[in-house]
């Protein structure tokens, strides 16, 4: 199934490394000597929200090592940068991404940039290793206190 928002063929991302993609679990490799994702934020980092004209991203002051992740599949240590949200009109498909072609409400993107490899993060966003995105599969249920805090602020911003 394609996603909603590549239904023209001249819009259908191509390559290997482009979204939206179907993780099928049948194609999923199990990898035993994979290490740990190690993530350390600190949320003293967070400069503001912002809207840039089709959603939001929270900021991060990225020019220290206090937000990152290491580990995992990742040869060097990552910042972040930002994140953001990707949502629908209705809540049977938000997500950017899906499995087994299954859509989730909503996905959340915690942006991370190499600063060891790269001097920024606009330098690091046009190489392949220069960006590692975490995409967490958002569902409807229970009061989240920590997303609730963020939803709270979002009436204050208003104006790209």
């Amino acid at each position: 199934a394609v996603h909603p928002l590549w239904q023209s063929p001249l819009t259908i991302p191509g390559g290997t490394r482009q979204s939206p993609i179907n993780i099928q679990w049948r194609d999923s490799v199990y990898d035993p000597f994979l290490k740990p994702l190690k993530i350390s934020y600190d949320p003293t980092t967070c400069l503001h929200i912002w809207n840039n004209g089709y959603s939001f991203l929270v900021e991060f002051d990225d020019s220290a090592d206090k937000s990152i992740i290491v580990g995992g599949p990742l040869e060097n240590q990552y910042r972040l940068k930002q994140f953001h949200f990707h949502w629908g009109a209705i809540n049977d498909w938000g997500s950017e991404h899906t499995v087994d072609s299954k859509f989730y409400p909503a996905e959340l993107h915690l942006v991370h940039w190499n600063a060891v490899d790269y001097p920024s993060f606009e330098d690091a966003v046009m190489e392949g290793n220069g960006l590692a995105v975490i995409g967490v599969f958002l569902k409807l249920g229970a009061r989240h206190e920590g997303l609730q805090t963020l939803v709270d602020a979002l009436p204050a911003v208003r104006h790209k």
